[in-house]
């Protein structure tokens, strides 16, 4: 799972859940993975994206050196910091390891890259 991904998970969905996001990475095994960088791809997802989940992610997987815990004005210019976030959104990837709701507590595993959401019957609200 990239964090790219990780980005846009929430366990809203859960039944009485109502902060579900970001959700806490606890990673067993995480693979930096080489992708091509495109600045204009990244300073438009940065535009999409929650900062601040991205940093708390970065972190969690042990990849978060040399990212600011907020973006300063200028963030498009400073290319440095550009291929530092493009290696936390794209190459930064969970192979194994957990998700976990910030309210419940509630665990989702992630296997071979791919966090399971999927809920039990009792936990889907209405």
């Amino acid at each position: 799972m990239k964090l790219l991904t990780h980005n846009m998970l929430t366990s809203n969905i859960i039944k009485g859940v109502t902060k579900g996001f970001p959700l806490k990475i606890v990673p067993k095994k995480v693979e930096v993975k080489e992708v091509d960088y495109n600045q204009a791809f990244i300073v438009r997802t940065l535009t999409k994206i929650d900062w601040d989940a991205l940093h708390q992610a970065a972190v969690e997987t042990g990849h978060g050196d040399g990212l600011p815990s907020a973006l300063g004005e200028n963030y498009q210019q400073d290319e440095d910091l550009l291929k530092k976030i493009h290696n936390a959104l794209l190459q930064v990837e969970v192979i194994e390891g957990e998700l976990v709701c910030p309210e419940s507590g509630r665990k989702f595993p992630i296997a071979n890259g791919i966090p399971n959401m999927l809920l039990l019957e009792n936990e889907v609200g209405n």
